[in-house]
């Protein structure tokens, strides 16, 4: 009769060794913080400044040094510029984007929603977007001038068709990436067209809106010098425009960064939002 040999537990065995678990690799930039990255090429470029301007390398009229900016920062800020107070400029500026954005989202999103979901709605809408969008806003400001007027109705009106676009393309680009087998088992479990819409769709396309959202305000940010153009008394783009008829570079160089200072904050409140309502993006 053979022996029967006794096969260790499987239990005993696994204890023997150390269970050891691989984290995947990252692919791209990866979830780390880029604040320090960015925080050091800033405080380069700023260096980078100072030392082109102090040696003279391009003449002082077209770039002052970083502290002569700063202290026109005081400057301006006490005595105004151009008629009006640094609190005045910057108000107008942002209500005039503010209005914008708020009319382009009400209205870009639900069309590129629809534009996404029906092929009719694409086919009307899209030749006319197509069309206007490639074209520098200072090319149809003339006949926002003839048609509007010297207000702000034309100064908002341009804003706005700079920053419609990048939103409904955006949102209609957000319905069409939606997996057809997502839709299929929403179907599957008896959902209905507004279900549909509003647990499938709508989740689906929010990052790509958000995204589209980003753009659009810094296009509008980027705009915001030729809509100012219009029959300005306040404003950062008139600020800086006036500032260049009289070459007060440093001048210029404030409303620059001012308006970048805002379009920062805009774009960190639209990156804290899309971390609130997406916070699966990039993680599926």
């Amino acid at each position: 009769m053979s022996d029967i040999v006794q096969a260790p537990p499987i239990a005993a065995h696994i204890q023997n060794h150390q269970i050891k678990l691989v984290k995947m690799a990252s692919f791209g930039a990866g979830e780390k913080s880029t604040a320090a990255i960015s925080a050091t090429t800033a405080l380069a470029i700023l260096l980078l400044w100072w030392f082109v301007s102090a040696l003279g390398v391009v003449p002082h009229l077209f770039l002052p040094r970083p502290d002569e900016v700063l202290t026109q920062i005081g400057v301006i800020y006490r005595d105004g510029y151009a008629g009006a107070s640094l609190s005045e400029h910057v108000s107008a500026s942002l209500f005039r984007i503010v209005a914008a954005a708020l009319i382009a989202i009400s209205a870009g999103i639900p069309l590129g929603l629809l534009m996404g979901l029906n092929r009719w709605a694409k086919g009307v809408l899209d030749a006319p977007i197509e069309f206007y969008w490639p074209l520098p806003p200072l090319s149809y400001l003339p006949l926002m001038i003839i048609w509007l007027g010297i207000g702000e109705t034309s100064k908002i009106t341009l804003l706005v068709l700079a920053m419609f676009a990048p939103i409904c393309l955006s949102a209609q680009a957000g319905v069409r990436s939606l997996p057809i087998e997502r839709v299929n088992a929403a179907r599957s479990l008896g959902a209905n067209r507004l279900q549909l819409f509003l647990d499938i769709v709508l989740p689906s396309a929010l990052p790509e809106i958000l995204t589209g959202v980003r753009i659009a305000l810094g296009v509008g940010w980027g705009t915001l010098v030729a809509a100012e153009l219009i029959a300005s008394t306040r404003g950062i783009g008139f600020m800086i425009m006036a500032a260049s008829q009289f070459l007060a570079t440093d001048v210029v160089f404030v409303g620059i960064g001012i308006i970048a200072i805002c379009a920062f904050i805009f774009s960190a409140a639209i990156r804290f939002l899309e971390a609130f309502l997406v916070p699966w993006k990039g993680k599926l």
